[in-house]
């Protein structure tokens, strides 16, 4: 009888052991130490902050100023892109929208961008559709202001594009109305910009 006896007192004591330690550690989860991480959040990458301005940058464009001399600068939000390719894309797709009210845009209505490429020395190739050529007013004020709110709106906001050469259909072309070389990459030059403008 002995033996028996000391079976279940063996068995008790194995089984108060094991509901001690699940209840331990069920205290344990649901109560975790001071300062630790809430039970759900274990194992999990904390969330990003929001921000509302996640996926948006705030680029500098450039429209025909109201006296039709200058350059004018306005804010638009431009979608964010992985590369400068792809950033430079958005931001000439946000200069062929409508103008902000007061300004007149500087490219040909009709006009499309066809491709946008950076090359390793920082110069961008800027391919738009013949519309920005044949729907062009003319006069060489007109065609400098063209010329320079596309190549400013590149360099301005983005760092990596130091130069821009304008395309048309995928070919390199002179000139867009007889006046603006536009034979190889032009630098930035903010002698076209209206006074105060950054």
């Amino acid at each position: 009888m002995a033996l028996p006896m000391r079976a279940i007192a063996l068995t008790a004591i194995t089984a108060a052991a094991v509901g001690i330690g699940t209840w331990a550690t069920v205290r344990y989860v649901a109560h975790p130490r001071p300062g630790g991480p809430p039970p759900a959040t274990i194992g999990m990458a904390p969330a990003p902050p929001a921000s509302p301005d996640a996926g948006h940058i705030k680029a500098t464009l450039f429209y025909v100023a109201a006296d039709g001399q200058r350059l004018a600068a306005a804010e638009r939000d431009v979608l964010v892109a992985e590369s400068p390719s792809e950033q430079g894309k958005r931001i000439i797709e946000a200069m062929l929208g409508p103008a902000p009210a007061g300004l007149v845009s500087a490219i040909p209505a009709g006009t499309t961008l066809k491709g946008l490429y950076v090359g390793e020395r920082g110069d961008a190739y800027v391919d738009f559709s013949a519309s920005l050529r044949a729907n062009h007013p003319g006069g060489s004020d007109t065609e400098i202001l063209t010329v320079y709110a596309i190549v400013s709106a590149l360099t301005v906001n983005l760092p990596a594009i130091t130069a821009v050469q304008i395309l048309i259909d995928g070919h390199e072309v002179d000139t867009l109305a007889g006046h603006v070389d536009l034979r190889r990459p032009l630098p930035g030059n903010r002698q076209w910009m209206q006074k105060g403008t950054s």
